[in-house]
C-alpha cells in the first residue's frame, strides 16, 4: 500500500494542476477512510482475541478448553517503527 501511495504522490508532483481537483480530494478521504477501517478492524481483533484468551484461562471453562486443546492466542501487534507514517522521497 506505501508503494502504491508513493507512485500516486509521484505522479501528483509531476502534474500540480491535480492537487486541487475534486477527485484527489476524494482519493484522499477515501485513503483516511481507509486507515480508520483498518484500524477499527484491529481493534475488533484484539478485542475478540482477549475476550477468548479470559475465556481460555478462566474456571472452568479453562478446563473444558485444555480438553479440547484451546490455547491462548496472540492478538495483533504491529511492527515496531510502523506508527510513524513513511518517508517519501520525490525525484
Amino acid at each position: 500500500m506505501v508503494s502504491a501511495t508513493n507512485r500516486v504522490i509521484a505522479v501528483i508532483e509531476n502534474y500540480p494542476d491535480l492537487k486541487g481537483t475534486e477527485n484527489f480530494l476524494l482519493l484522499q478521504t477515501q485513503l483516511e477512510g481507509s486507515e480508520r477501517r483498518v484500524k477499527v478492524a484491529r481493534d475488533d481483533f484484539n478485542a475478540v482475541v482477549a475476550n477468548y484468551n479470559q475465556t481460555v484461562r478462566q474456571f472452568p471453562s479453562g478446563m473444558v478448553a485444555r480438553l479440547f486443546g484451546f490455547k491462548p492466542k496472540e492478538g495483533f501487534s504491529a511492527v515496531q517503527g510502523s506508527d510513524s507514517a513513511p518517508e517519501l522521497k520525490f525525484k
